[in-house]
C-alpha cells in the first residue's frame, strides 16, 4: 500500500513532543496534578450534537458495550468530587463524525479543572497557556451578546427566530434548511460571526444563551439567562470550550434527560446517563471551572499548518 508512511514529517513529530513538554511544565509550575482516566466508559455522552464510537465487550467481560470517551470530563469530575484538587489530563478522545482538514475522529485533547476559579479566571489561565505555546500576544473577550451586536448589529437574546432566519438567508443560499432558535444562531455563528472573529486574533466568547449552556452554570445577566460557558478562537480557529461548572446533581440529571428527549425526537438513540457522575455531584463537586482544548489544532497554529492531517502521524485514512 502507498499510504503506509506518516502524514506528519519529523519536524511535526518534534513540534508535538515540544508542545507536550511545554504544557506539562506549565502545569507543574502551577502545581496542577496530572491524572489519567479510562478511554472506555460505560456511559456515553447525551449531547445530541456529539456521537461516540462504541466498542462491544467480549462475552467474558461484564457490560454489553463501552463508549470510547468523547472527553474525560465526567471521570475527571469524579476525581474532583473525591478531593483531587486542580487537575489536568493529556488524552486521546474519539467522536464519530467528520474527518477532514480540521477534524479527525481520534484526536488529542488537553482538559483541565481549576478549583475556586470562575470562567473569567480560567480564561486568563487559558490565555497564559496559549501564550506559552504560540508566543505572547494580546487577547480580548466578548460576551455572546456583544459579539452578535458588533458583527451583525443584533441582540441574539431578544431577536425573533424569524429575524435570525432572515439575516442568515440574506447572505447565503440555505435552501430548505429549517430549525429552532439555536439552529439559526449556530448558522449565523458559523457563516457570519466566525469569519469576523478570524480578524480579531486571540479572543474569547463567553456567556452563551442558557439553551447552549451544556454543563455550565446558568445565571441572570442584564435581564437574560446565560450559561457561564466560553470558547476560545485564535485567528478564526475554534480551539477550546470551557465552563464555570454546574454542581447541582438534580439540574444535571434534568439536562441529560432533556438531551435524550431531543435525541429521540430527531431519530437518534438515547444514551445511558452517567449515574456515577450524578453520584459524585450529589457527594459534592467543589466550586471549579474546566476547559477542553484541542491539542492537534493548537499544534496546527504552532506549526502554521492549515490541515490537521499534516500534524498527525497517522490520520483516520492512514490508521
Amino acid at each position: 500500500m502507498s499510504d503506509w508512511q506518516p502524514g506528519a514529517g519529523l519536524a511535526q513529530l518534534r513540534a508535538r513532543a515540544k508542545l507536550l513538554s511545554t504544557i506539562r511544565s506549565f502545569f507543574a509550575q502551577r502545581e496542577v496534578l496530572e491524572v489519567e482516566t479510562p478511554l472506555l466508559c460505560s456511559s456515553g455522552i447525551t449531547d445530541p450534537s456529539i456521537e461516540p464510537l462504541i466498542v462491544a465487550s467480549g462475552a467474558s467481560l461484564p457490560g454489553a458495550e463501552r463508549y470510547l470517551q468523547t472527553s474525560p470530563e465526567y471521570a475527571m469530575k469524579r476525581l474532583l468530587a473525591a478531593g483531587s484538587g486542580s487537575i489536568y489530563q493529556l488524552t486521546r478522545a474519539f467522536r464519530d463524525g467528520e474527518a477532514g482538514s480540521r477534524h479527525n475522529p481520534e484526536f488529542s485533547m488537553l482538559e483541565w479543572y481549576r478549583t475556586d476559579f470562575d470562567h473569567h479566571a480560567l480564561m486568563e489561565e487559558v490565555a497564559d497557556l496559549v501564550g506559552e505555546c504560540l508566543g505572547r500576544r494580546g487577547w480580548q473577550k466578548f460576551s455572546y451578546r456583544e459579539l452578535f451586536q458588533r458583527s451583525l448589529n443584533i441582540d441574539p437574546h431578544t431577536a425573533s427566530v424569524d429575524e435570525l432566519e432572515r439575516i442568515a438567508r440574506s447572505g447565503h443560499d440555505l435552501g430548505t434548511l429549517s430549525g429552532n432558535r439555536d439552529f439559526w444562531l449556530d448558522v449565523l455563528m458559523t457563516h457570519e460571526v466566525e469569519p469576523w472573529l478570524a480578524t480579531q486574533g486571540l479572543c474569547f466568547v463567553y456567556d452563551y444563551p442558557a439553551s447552549q449552556a451544556a454543563l455550565a452554570k446558568i445565571v441572570e445577566v442584564d435581564g437574560v439567562s446565560v450559561g457561564q460557558r466560553f470558547e476560545l478562537y485564535v485567528d478564526g480557529v475554534e480551539l477550546a470550550n470551557g465552563y464555570h461548572e454546574l454542581r447541582n446533581a438534580e439540574e444535571q440529571r434534568a439536562r441529560f434527560e432533556a438531551d435524550n428527549q431531543r435525541r429521540r425526537a430527531s431519530g437518534q438513540p438515547a444514551r445511558p446517563i452517567d449515574q456515577r457522575l450524578l453520584a459524585a455531584l450529589e457527594a459534592g463537586l467543589p466550586h471549579c471551572s474546566g476547559v477542553a482544548l484541542g491539542l492537534d489544532r493548537l499544534l496546527m497554529l504552532v506549526s502554521g499548518e492549515s490541515d490537521i492531517r499534516r500534524v498527525l502521524a497517522f490520520d483516520w485514512s492512514r490508521s
